[in-house]
């Protein structure tokens, strides 16, 4: 019997005159291209159960974004269960980074479904800076939970 599939990722926050701001990706690929409201996430990744959840954390940061994880006090944010049965596992990361340096990674996919084409996709098709409000308006739903845990923390 195995479990459900596991992710794992960091929270890179900053303060700014606004108050705390949080980095998240833009899913890439066709099905996220038009939206907006959740298709934002945490920098994260699916990792085996042998591997460390911290380890994946920062082995996912490089290959999603084409950077090395920032050094920095993790503050442990927990697990949460999104609707497709995934769950995911979060670290916040005090850090500033500018996205014009990110080199996403990327995946091949059928497209369009049924055609025989494979082609290429970013993981992350870009990503942004947002105030609180602002990002549990746009991030996967059940990753909202890792905002309101990090504002309590507030670091």
């Amino acid at each position: 019997m195995t479990g459900p599939v596991r992710s794992a990722g960091l929270l890179l926050y900053r303060r700014s005159g606004d108050g705390l701001e949080v980095l998240l990706g833009h899913m890439g690929g066709p099905f996220f291209a038009r939206r907006d409201a959740g298709a934002w996430t945490v920098v994260k990744g699916e990792y085996d159960p042998g591997e460390p959840a911290w380890e994946a954390a920062r082995r996912e940061f490089r290959e999603e974004l084409g950077l090395e994880p920032p050094d920095g006090e993790a503050v442990p944010l927990g697990e949460v269960r999104q609707k497709n049965g995934k769950v995911v596992t979060a670290w916040a990361v005090r850090a500033d980074l500018d996205p014009a340096t990110v080199v996403p990674g990327t995946f091949l996919m059928e497209w369009p479904p049924r055609s025989g084409r494979m082609r290429e996709f970013p993981e992350l098709d870009r990503v942004a800076w947002f105030g609180l409000e602002r990002a549990r308006e746009v991030i996967v739903t059940a990753q909202s939970a890792f905002l309101d845990r990090l504002a309590e923390h507030s670091p």
